[in-house]
Order: C-alpha cells, then structure tokens, then sequence
C-alpha cells in the first residue's frame, strides 16, 4: 500500500500526462496517414533508421555516416514532396478547436440534402455517373479555378442535368460552395492509393483523392453499378442505402451547438467510441 502512495505523486502524474500526449499525438499521426502515400515513406523512415542502428552497432563508420546525412537532408525533402499531406494534418488540427460555436437553424442544409437525394436517386438508378464534391472548412479554390463557372442555386434536377452523358458538362466535378454550386467539369486530383479497389474507376479515385488533401464531402456514383459512395476525411464509405447517405449527410452538414464546451476528455471518449463495429471502408 506504501508502495501504490509512493507512486501516487504530482511528478509521476506528469510524467503520464506527458506519455498519454505523445501516445495520443503517434496515433492521431497513424490515423492521418493510413490509406495514402505517407505510409510508404514511414516504412522507409523506418527502414532508414534501423540501417542507421545496426551499421552504428556493428561499425560501418561510412554507411552510418550516409544514413546521418539522409536523415538531415531527408527532412527538407519530406516537407517538399509531402505538402499536401502535411497541409491537411494541421488543417485537421485547427478544425479542432475548442471553442467554436455553431448555429443551430438547419434549414438551408437540409433544402440542399433534399435536393442532393433527388439528383442522387434519380441517377442511381438510371445509372448516370456523377461526381458532387461539397466544400467544408478547407477551400476548394484551386479546384474550382478549373472547372466552369455556374453560380447557381442547387437543385437536384440541375444536377441531373449536368450529368447526363455526352453533355458538356457530365465529364468532372460538380464543386458545392456556400450553398451553390460554383462550378461544374472541375478535375480533382488522383489517388494513387494501392488500397482503392480495382474495380473502381476515375471517379471514386479523383473522390479518394480530393478527400486525401482537404475535408471535403464527396459523393459519387458509379456509372456500371448505380452504387452510391461517399469519400470524407480520406475514408471511402461504399454501397450506401438511401437512409445511410441522408444520415451520413445530416450527421457533416447540419450544425449543431454543443450542450458543453468541448475538452480533451470528451473528445477522446467520442473517438474511441465511436471505434469498432463502423461500416466505414478504408481505401
């Protein structure tokens, strides 16, 4: 019992504070990366620094020497090549924020599901494909600036009309800002995840993709199969029944105010919670 109150100390409480922060920061990290190319450069990290140990053990002065001189340089290049990965993670913590307040009229977003649902049904199953890609928090701007302009009020039968095949219009993106869709035939980049099933084509991958480097929801469906899929925060959610979209959509466009501020307790206990058991595919 002496034992346990030693251990029950302000410096011992700190030094576990200190290891749940750098536990929680490692898994966050995990979780940001999984699914993209950034995996692939943490296996190599990885193998760079076991390279690193082992010719430091066993004397290869040189090799050691060049795996310090990788490492060093190795930063810079990271933050290079990887910048879009890098945007989205400190975007992803600045969405976090603990003390931003939300509206609670929801009427414009459920007038906009509405009008989604019905350009959705009505090419799923007549399996016309389509790419509707709505802006969150982080900007679409350099996405826009390559589709063609519209400017208009969202309605489903706009929608479906832009889609139809051999149109115009139908080849590309529709991008959703501010309640209107600002353009139409916008190209979104591609996902060169390894995990995006074959079957799938330009449209889900473009989707993936445009999920991979900002938090923007996107709907797609698929032109062979009607299915309905939706990419948000780097996850693809496939084969989704009418009630699961509208759910989905309700659950990331209504805003909501929070009975209490949120805090880290909180936050976490609804991530883990929400853990296991989900339907949500990985790409």
């Amino acid at each position: 019992m002496q034992f346990i109150v030693s251990l029950l100390t302000w410096q011992n409480l700190i030094r576990l504070i200190d290891i749940l922060v750098i536990w929680f920061l490692i898994y966050e990290l995990l979780i940001l990366i999984r699914g993209t190319r950034a995996v692939q450069l943490f296996r190599g990290i990885l193998i760079i620094i076991l390279v690193k140990v082992v010719s430091w053990y066993v004397g290869l002065s040189t090799v050691s020497w060049l795996m310090d001189q990788v490492i060093n340089w190795g930063v810079i290049a990271i933050v290079i090549i990887f910048q879009p990965e890098i945007r989205r993670g400190l975007e992803h913590l600045g969405r976090g924020s603990f003390f931003t307040a939300h509206q609670t009229t929801n009427e414009t977003e459920e007038e906009l599901i509405k009008q989604l649902d019905q350009a959705i049904q009505y090419m799923s199953k007549r399996r016309i494909g389509a790419l509707i890609s709505i802006q969150m928090n982080t900007g679409l701007e350099e996405y826009i600036e390559t589709g063609i302009p519209l400017d208009a009020d969202i309605s489903g039968a706009l929608l479906i009309n832009t889609f139809i095949p051999n149109t115009p219009l139908h080849d590309g993106a529709v991008i959703i800002k501010d309640n209107r869709i600002a353009v139409a035939a916008a190209y979104l980049p591609l996902s060169d995840s390894k995990l995006i099933p074959k079957e799938l084509g330009t449209r889900h991958r473009a989707a993936v993709g445009i999920s991979e480097v900002t938090d923007a929801l996107t709907i797609v469906i698929s032109e062979e199969t009607g299915e309905i899929s939706i990419t948000k925060d780097n996850e693809l959610i496939r084969n989704m029944s009418q009630s699961d979209y509208l759910k989905f959509l309700r659950a990331q466009l209504y805003k909501h105010e929070p009975q209490h501020r949120d805090n880290l307790l909180t936050k976490l206990y609804a991530k883990f919670g929400r853990r296991g058991g989900g339907r949500h595919e990985q790409k």
